[in-house]
């Protein structure tokens, strides 16, 4: 049984699929999710919307509290780091990671930078100690099998590698480095573009982007059951 963590961080809540002012992410997003049910009936799959709730930003308290030692920590330190813990359990738990994430002026939206601030603990998911030989710093999910897949969508065109705006893109690589950082280095990401010109270009992308949709899901459920991808 593989379990699916679906994240969505748009802040438009409906789907461009069935509205015009909707969200492509979640379209792609939803897509996967359905995809993978259809081939996977049984596995579960925890959402969580952060684009809609996002998570509390990192403040000095929370910072104070992650840093001290469990065995140390005040009563105000756990209920500081209670909706850490609760996404970075849904995040352990889960083996692949489907975050449908937009590209705003460049970059992931805010909310989801609070979501990988969160996540990103000391002790949880990865290890520190100055006195470590070597490097002091090591990944605790590296050996966790896990996958993420990068839903996203952008305005202009051209932010894939070798595109003309490749150099701009800051969404998959601010995503899969502090992802990398905990030991999730699988990651697959497929983007709509030409959001802003509404025309046949926007078609084209938004149906080129569910048939790797549809097809990467088909390969990860292969990879997972054991079957060679047809």
């Amino acid at each position: 049984m593989t379990r699916l963590l679906h994240i969505d961080a748009s802040a438009r809540p409906g789907s461009s699929e069935d509205d015009r002012y909707g969200s492509h992410t979640r379209r792609l997003s939803a897509r996967f999710v359905r995809r993978w049910r259809a081939l996977n009936p049984d596995d579960p799959v925890v959402y969580r919307d952060v684009g809609q709730t996002p998570p509390a930003p990192v403040t000095g308290r929370w910072i104070h509290a992650a840093f001290t030692p469990p065995d140390r920590r005040e009563g105000w330190m756990g209920e500081t780091l209670a909706e850490s813990d609760a996404l970075i359990d849904e995040l352990l738990a889960a083996d692949i990671i489907v975050a449908g994430v937009p590209m705003y002026n460049f970059g992931p939206p805010a909310q989801f930078k609070a979501y990988i601030d969160n996540i990103v603990r000391v002790g949880r998911t990865f290890g520190f100690d100055r006195a470590r030989t070597g490097e002091p710093y090591w990944p605790l999910l590296a050996d966790a099998g896990k996958t993420l897949v990068i839903l996203s969508s952008r305005g202009d065109y051209g932010y894939g590698p070798g595109g003309r705006m490749a150099s701009a893109n800051h969404v998959e690589p601010g995503i899969r480095t502090p992802f990398g950082y905990l030991g999730v280095t699988d990651v697959a990401s497929v983007a709509i573009e030409y959001d802003e010109f509404a025309d046949d270009r926007l078609k084209a992308s938004i149906a080129a982007a569910e048939a790797e949709v549809d097809r990467l899901a088909a390969t990860l459920s292969d990879r997972r059951n054991g079957r060679a991808a047809a």
